[in-house]
């Protein structure tokens, strides 16, 4: 779950054109259309991805952020206060997966915590469930998750 701001107003009419199909007005009507990518790439990438190396650090890592999710009084009050629901094993699954291909994107073939910090916010965001409270105090599944990287150590 990713934050798409809004756009401009140009930048909406250009949106619009191109979903319907038109070029934007600078490429006029005749413009190539982009290459699409072959089904195999997608199939390759996929693979390569999946075989990224994670060492059991980051695996225990992983497994560590999702717990700080479920038991957040081991950590602090303050995530005790927030958390109403943590994450779900499809959170630990996501958390994994997109660590990989962040890795895979960066051109290594392993995981690093950087990996797993860089991509948390999105696979977390839609899936914690905020309390009454945090709602109340404005704070946001991003503002908890920032805390639960700040207290959970990479073992």
């Amino acid at each position: 779950h990713i934050y798409v701001h809004y756009s401009s107003e140009e930048d909406e009419g250009k949106i619009i054109r191109l979903v319907r199909g038109e070029s934007s007005e600078s490429d006029g009507p005749a413009a190539a259309k982009p290459a699409k990518i072959p089904q195999q790439t997608v199939f390759d990438a996929r693979r390569e991805i999946d075989g990224i190396e994670i060492n059991r650090s980051i695996d225990d890592y992983v497994v560590a952020l999702i717990t700080a999710t479920r038991d957040p009084g081991r950590y602090s009050e303050d995530l005790k206060r927030w958390i109403h629901v943590g994450v779900s094993p499809r959170g630990g699954i996501a958390l994994d997966k997109v660590g990989r291909a962040h890795a895979w994107y960066h051109n290594r073939d392993f995981v690093t915590p950087d990996d797993i910090r860089a991509v948390v916010n999105d696979c977390f965001r839609h899936r914690l469930k905020l309390s009454y409270e945090a709602h109340a105090d404005g704070i946001t599944a991003d503002d908890v998750t920032k805390e639960i990287v700040s207290q959970v150590a990479v073992g």
